[in-house]
């Protein structure tokens, strides 16, 4: 009987999972997951961690229950070496992994542009961490304000879906928070969201992208456009015009590249923003053996938006593609089914997005079909890791009992 091939899967994202829960329970591969945090997340709910209105509770899902669930290894640690002559992969917790086949999704980070003072002076939510540690700061940010009398100021760049996104949770955690509510975030909250470009959520139709303009003011979100961030300090942000934004707390939640950890990939095409290039089977251009997903690989032959939507996709087609490779069979190239995009924005509105130039969404009725299409999406991939019946049982117990976010009141 000959040897199980040895897959390792650097990523247990939305991507990444997918691909292992559909190679685990075959007999003839052996794979293991690696990743830095111990549980699974659905990386387009972290600002909703962020602002406290979404629990860990059955929304954090335990790498060593789906690895026994579904019959693969799960290691927590994070690459520093890899070596595609004897293809083995170091990890931090000093281990070696040797690997036949290798699945890289790693993910993607926020990109700083190498602009002065944002990585030292500003917050990402670029993981479950880094969403917990801006709880936690805007929390304390909160409290220090009210106590002194003040307003709390808060700085958002980036006007795409996880800035826009984020700035309307703020408002609804503290709208919801025992002891505070609406005139609370209406005498306490002076938050501006920061754009470069001339409008945000630019993914969107123009339409959707003024509506969500007018919901933020509405809530007393300043919408700030064509506005270039060249700094920041202490104080806030300063512009390419000159002004400074003030911001006690201020959040980067511009820009899109991929995992430092690519550069350990030497010798494989990278591109400007960290991605490991691809062919249409998503294997690297220089290494067959190494497949990439998600936000850190580029198909330049057909690019896809770095969204969960397409890591989904593209996790699922290597699980149904690999054993084809091993086998020595050529499959079919990948087909990227663009199925729309949805923003929400707290329970307060939503849009949603059938193609470029049709949309739909915004008021009392619409805005709430929208968002609830928004959470279907995230479910839907929970209930493939979880079972129905667990995520069910979730879903009705936050509609029934929401989160009561506590910011100290």
């Amino acid at each position: 009987m000959s040897a199980a091939t040895r897959v390792v899967v650097l990523g247990g994202g939305v991507g990444g999972l997918e691909a292992a829960t559909a190679l685990g329970r075959r007999s003839n591969i052996s794979l293991t997951l690696v990743d830095r945090s111990p549980v699974h997340y659905w990386k387009p709910s972290l600002h909703e961690f962020a602002a406290g209105t979404m629990q860990h509770d059955g929304n954090c899902i335990p790498f060593t229950e789906t690895a026994a669930k579904f019959g693969f290894s799960f290691v927590q640690s994070v690459p520093t070496a890899v070596d595609r002559a004897t293809q083995t992969v170091t990890l931090e917790n000093g281990s070696t992994l040797p690997y036949d086949y290798l699945v890289v999704a790693l993910g993607s980070r926020a990109n700083d542009f190498g602009i002065p003072g944002i990585l030292e002076y500003c917050r990402f939510i670029d993981s479950l961490n880094d969403a917990d540690t801006l709880y936690s700061e805007f929390r304390k940010a909160l409290q220090t304000a009210r106590a002194a009398g003040q307003k709390l100021s808060v700085g958002i760049v980036g006007g795409g879906a996880t800035g826009v996104q984020l700035a309307a949770e703020l408002c609804k955690a503290i709208d919801e928070a025992p002891g505070l509510g609406a005139s609370v975030r209406k005498n306490g909250l002076d938050a501006v969201l920061i754009e470069t470009g001339p409008r945000i959520l630019p993914a969107f139709p123009e339409a959707v992208s003024e509506a969500a303009s007018a919901q933020l003011e509405k809530l007393g979100i300043s919408v700030r456009t064509s506005a270039m961030v060249v700094g920041a300090d202490e104080n806030g942000f300063n512009l390419k015009s000159g002004e400074q934004i003030p911001a006690t707390l201020r959040i980067w939640a511009a820009g899109v590249r991929a995992s430092d950890a690519t550069a350990l990939f030497d010798g494989l095409e990278r591109g400007r923003a960290g991605q490991l290039g691809v062919t249409q089977t998503l294997q690297t251009t220089e290494d067959p053996k190494i497949f990439a997903i998600g936000d850190c690989a580029r198909i330049d032959a057909a690019p896809v938006a770095p969204t969960a939507q397409a890591a989904r996709q593209q996790g699922q087609y290597v699980g149904r593609v690999l054993p084809q490779v091993i086998a020595g069979q050529t499959p079919a190239p990948f087909v990227y089914n663009d199925r729309g995009a949805v923003v929400a924005l707290g329970d307060y509105n939503g849009w949603g997005m059938l193609d470029a130039n049709r949309s739909f969404g915004g008021g009392l009725l619409s805005g709430l079909f929208a968002r609830l299409i928004h959470e279907g999406l995230y479910r839907q991939h929970q209930a493939g890791i979880v079972g129905l019946a667990k995520t069910a049982s979730t879903t009705v117990r936050e509609h029934l009992s929401p989160v009561k976010p506590d910011l100290g009141a």
